[in-house]
């Protein structure tokens, strides 16, 4: 690219005969009297317009240095690794969680024994909520839509012969990750697992669950504050582990632009670095354990321009803002394939989109990713989906040769013009939300322009502007489907089963006290993790923790 970008005599005239203007008054106007093109217009989702043609003078205003860099160096367009994909490939996970603990943990297995590298895990809504199985609120949700995790043994059968000192395990959770990160802590040292070698990634990011998604429980300050403690603990005892994973993609499943996702995701990532600096954290030392979850949707080029601009945006937002070093200022993400993409029309069609998603998020530069079942709009994915969607990834790595050298679309004239419109685009929304007082104050601002986008897709979708195969255009007769779903009725009653069982069996004078160390906690300012572990190892309940500090500090009210 910077050769070519360098070189006056490679330019777009060589060879040609007066430039674009006089190629589109001799060739492209007759052409459009023969055959008007499909649109008026072309536009990505984020609203660039996207050119007939693109040229040099579409990049004139690229620096190699500033704007490119090499792999491995700020500020990491082409990448945060020198070699990315020459060296290892990115870790491949598929999302497993449904049921029980038990059935869970034979997924995972199975899984890994096709090759998947990491593990990543779904919880159901009562367990998001913090909510036991045996709570009202739970009623009909028990192990639909992930796994139920109540007590610190439902966890020792979910990690049942898995191995924590080897694997790595990222766990999709927020408003209470702590307690499912103390769940997992407590089943390590059980093993005799040196805590400094665990390695893995809870979501932890209850910003965007305000904004985009709604399981929240707590009021934003003390979620934050629940944050920091993470962070804190973390640093002194579990380094390895990445404390949050600051989540576009959810933003995105809600109907946000690729620029939106992008925007959105790092103004609540500042909010971040803002408290854990007020926490007195350094930033050196937890800056580079924050890791970051993206979409990758059907738009090839967008995404994979708007990868490359994260990663540019990211380092210069850390640089400039808090004077972060080149490791704090790598921005290292995992991609999940779009959910809200999939149909579940023809849903055969999904294998075609999550390949063109997986090879955005390969060419765009993920270090993790998670590919979809293709029956997902249906149903939790079947094994047989789950494989193929893992096989996707191993074909694309294996075979297509797109991870043979680094950064394989730099230098394309619309990949580096479309990457630098985002950025821009990007940085306008981040004016706007810093104008405001910065995420936490920003969450209506940001809920509302989601909503906007959401409503101008689907109504571009109803005109038929938008074309969604098998849905508004190429209609035909779908196939039916086995989804084999289990029987939750006798799940959720096996899950009440368990834990009435353990209620039976545990000290209860010793449960209150641990819940009363918790909540003398959460009115003072000592780190909660710490205690939450010890609560754990003695049967207390995700529902009891989370009661307790819902006593203390209330549950967020929507304005």
């Amino acid at each position: 690219m910077s050769d070519i970008l360098a070189s006056s005599n490679l330019g777009e005239d060589s060879g040609a005969v007066g430039g674009k203007a006089a190629w589109t008054e001799r060739a492209v106007t007759p052409a459009l009297g023969r055959h008007p093109e499909r649109r008026e217009q072309f536009q990505t989702t984020s609203g660039v317009e996207v050119d007939r043609l693109y040229t040099r003078d579409d990049v004139a205003g690229l620096d190699h240095g500033r704007d490119l860099g090499y792999p491995g160096e700020f500020p990491f367009t082409r990448g945060i690794q020198p070699t990315m994909y020459r060296g290892r490939f990115w870790t491949m996970r598929q999302y497993a969680g449904f049921g029980t603990a038990e059935e869970t943990n034979t997924r995972f297995k199975l899984l890994l024994e096709a090759g998947q590298t990491g593990l990543s895990t779904a919880f159901d809504l009562p367990t998001q909520m913090g909510y036991d199985s045996d709570h009202a609120m739970s009623a009909g949700e028990v192990g639909r839509v992930g796994v139920a995790i109540d007590t610190v043994d439902d966890m020792r059968t979910l990690l049942d012969g898995i191995p924590l000192d080897r694997v790595s395990t990222s766990m999709t959770i927020n408003a209470t990750a702590s307690i499912l990160l103390a769940f997992y802590v407590a089943v390590a040292d059980e093993r005799g697992i040196d805590r400094s070698k665990l390695s893995g990634t809870i979501q932890n990011d209850i910003l965007k669950e305000y904004i985009a998604r709604g399981t929240y429980i707590f009021p934003v300050e003390p979620s934050l504050r629940l944050i920091t403690d993470i962070f804190g603990f973390c640093n002194a005892q579990v380094p390895r582990w990445n404390t949050i994973s600051i989540s576009g993609y959810h933003i995105r499943e809600a109907g946000a632009t690729a620029a939106q996702e992008v925007a959105f995701t790092f103004a609540n990532a500042m909010e971040y670095v803002k408290r854990a600096l007020a926490a007195g954290l350094p930033i050196e030392r937890f800056a580079p354990r924050l890791s970051f979850f993206f979409a990758s949707h059907n738009d090839l080029f967008e995404e994979v321009a708007k990868f490359r601009a994260a990663r540019r945006l990211y380092a210069r937002l850390m640089r400039e803002r808090w004077g972060a070093n080149d490791e704090g200022a790598k921005l290292r993400f995992h991609t999940q394939t779009g959910g809200v993409t999939l149909q579940a029309q023809q849903p055969l069609n999904n294998v075609v989109r999550v390949t063109v998603q997986a090879l955005a998020a390969a060419l765009g530069g993920t270090q993790s990713l998670h590919t979809n079942g293709y029956d997902e709009a249906l149903s939790l994915p079947t094994a047989q989906a789950a494989t193929l969607a893992l096989r996707t990834q191993q074909v694309l790595a294996y075979e297509s040769g797109i991870a043979d050298t680094v950064d394989p679309l730099a230098g394309s004239y619309y990949v580096e013009s479309l990457t630098d419109a985002l950025e821009a685009k990007a940085r306008e929304y981040l004016d706007r939300i810093e104008e405001i007082g910065g995420a936490s104050e920003a969450i209506a601002y940001m809920q509302e322009e989601i909503h906007r986008a959401a409503y101008e897709f689907q109504i571009a979708v109803e005109r038929g502007d938008k074309t969604i195969v098998g849905v508004n255009k190429f209609k035909g007769q779908d196939e039916p489907f086995d989804l084999g779903q289990p029987d939750f009725s006798a799940l959720e009653k096996g899950q009440r089963a368990r834990l009435a069982d353990i209620r039976a069996r545990r000290d209860d004078a010793e449960v209150r006290a641990r819940l009363e160390a918790i909540r003398a906690a959460a009115r003072g300012t000592d780190n909660l993790m710490p205690l939450i572990i010890d609560a754990v190892k003695t049967m207390v309940t995700l529902g009891e923790i989370s009661d307790a500090l819902r006593a203390e500090w209330g549950v967020y009210r929507p304005a």
